[in-house]
Formats: structure tokens, sequence, C-alpha cells
């Protein structure tokens, strides 16, 4: 990931120097931009906007596209996971590909990046193979790392996000866990290949979604319940925006381990499991029946 995005350029520079040359007319507005990266307030310039808002726009156009393209890291993923003290007790990660070839195909051809290839499957089979002889047959939470539509989303959210969510669910010693699985050009359904294989009771998909011009390394969430090949959107609970700017790692790992916990109570994920970690009702534990009812 030694990539544009990291690099320094003379973007701060020059937003620095038409900010300060009076020539642009300052917007009330832009007062707003302390609470949100959207783009509002920018000025203007004559009747143009200021010249530092069209080169800020072009980068972050940049960085979108680059976070499409570039390739996900799998050796410095797999030495960051390997640092997490919560999976020292799990086996090593396994690296997995789709049916996309390519990034072109993978672009291209949604479906493919659905399916995983004949490879993985057998490095899966394999996997469970060798655990027929223990008590480590069936798993109660398989973790995907996928890269989706932006690598840069999983190289930066995964590790923290991971860290945050295995101390609680360390504690309370309910799920067993599965390797993490790796998975280059890969799409949100490719989840329930690899949690049907690995004979996991959830499977928790995160992976890289398409970046905006504000957030090209937003991490989405995805939880199925008893995954198989053929299920839909509907069987999912979706978290999204997992990033520093966006929902911080504490909060997505907090509705996380209650989508978890009550899937497994229920039995069940998806549009008949409502994510209710900000509702009043649960978070006080008011007891009454008549709670939707305004006073």
């Amino acid at each position: 990931m030694k990539s544009r995005l990291k690099q320094s350029t003379p973007l701060d520079e020059s937003v620095n120097e038409h900010k300060n040359n009076g020539n642009v007319v300052h917007n009330p507005w832009s007062d707003l931009r302390r609470f949100t990266d959207a783009r509002i307030g920018l000025g203007r310039a004559g009747i143009s906007l200021p010249t530092s808002e069209m080169l800020a726009f072009q980068l972050s156009h940049a960085q979108a596209r680059d976070a499409v393209s570039f390739p996900l890291d799998i050796n410095e993923m797999t030495e960051q996971l390997g640092s997490i003290s919560a999976l020292k007790e799990v086996a090593p990660p396994l690296h997995l590909h789709s049916q996309a070839v390519d990034r072109v195909t993978y672009l291209q051809r949604p479906d493919l990046g659905r399916k995983l290839d004949e490879n993985g499957r057998q490095i899966l089979l394999s996997y469970m193979n060798k655990q027929k002889h223990t008590t480590q047959a069936k798993h109660d939470l398989a973790i995907v790392v996928v890269d989706g539509l932006s690598s840069l989303a999983v190289q930066k959210n995964v590790c923290p996000f991971i860290t945050e969510l295995l101390a609680h669910l360390t504690t309370d010693k309910q799920f067993k866990i599965a390797p993490i699985t790796l998975v280059e050009q890969g799409r949100v359904a490719i989840g329930d290949d690899i949690g049907e294989l690995l004979n996991a009771q959830v499977v928790m998909v995160l992976i890289g979604e398409r970046p905006g011009l504000s957030s090209p390394d937003s991490l989405g969430l995805y939880l199925t319940w008893e995954p198989k090949t053929g299920l839909n959107d509907a069987c999912r609970n979706c978290i999204s925006n997992i990033r520093p700017a966006g929902l911080p790692y504490t909060e997505a790992a907090r509705r996380a381990l209650y989508l978890l916990r009550e899937a497994k109570k229920l039995k069940l994920t998806g549009v008949n499991l409502k994510d209710r970690t900000q509702d009043d009702v649960i978070e006080h534990q008011v007891s009454t029946t008549n709670f939707l009812i305004a006073e």
C-alpha cells in the first residue's frame, strides 16, 4: 500500500495560499464544516469555486479511484492480524480468492466476486478435514476480510476494529472463532460460501465499501446467520462507515456485539433482527409495555 494515498502533496500549501490571498469571498456556512466532511460553505472567487476547493475535489476524486484500484497487501494484513493477542490461539489467517481472476474482471463481473474459486474451496475443505479429529470442527463465528471496492478501508480499519471486538468476545467466551480468511476480489456474498464451508453459525464479512469523495476508507460489516450459498441481502445485517471519521471502532464493536448476541439467541439475522443499540428502552431497560406511546 505504498501509494499516492500515503504520499504528501503540495495541496495543503496551495489551500492555505488561496484562502489567505484575499480574493476568496467567505461563506458563513463554512463554520459548519467542523461537523461534516460534506462539501458545504466552499466560498467563491468571482463566480467560480476557489482554486483550493477545486484542487481538493480533484484530490478526493483521485483518492476514491485509487482506493478501488490498489490491491490489498495480504502480507501486511497477515502481520497485523498476527499481532492481535486475542487471535494467538486461533489458526493463522487463510488466503482465499474469488472466481474473479483480476481487478478488471472483478469490476465487470460482480457475480464472480460473490463466489469462491476452486482453490479456495479446497483450502477450506482441507482445513476442516484436519479438524475432524478435534473439538474444533464447528465454529460459532467466521470473520471474513474482503478487499471489496476499497482496499484502503480494509488496510486501515480491519485490525483496530477486530481488536476492539475481540476484547469483548474473549471475555464472555460465547463464540468459538474460525481462522480469519483474507479474500481478494471479493463481494459480500462470498462470505456465505466461506461460512458454510467452515461450518460457522454466523459469518461476519468486513469489506471495503464503495469510496465516496469524502470517504475513500469506509469499512462495512455484514452479519449472516447460518450462511450458505444462495442467500440474499435480506438475510444480513449491516453496519456501515466504520472508520475514525465515521462510526468509531468502539461504537461499531458495541453494535456488532449486540447483533451477534441477538443472532445467537434468536437464531436469525437480516430484516427480522433490528439493531436497537440506540434505543433508549433497551439502553436503560425501561420495563413498561407502553414504551412506544408518547406521554
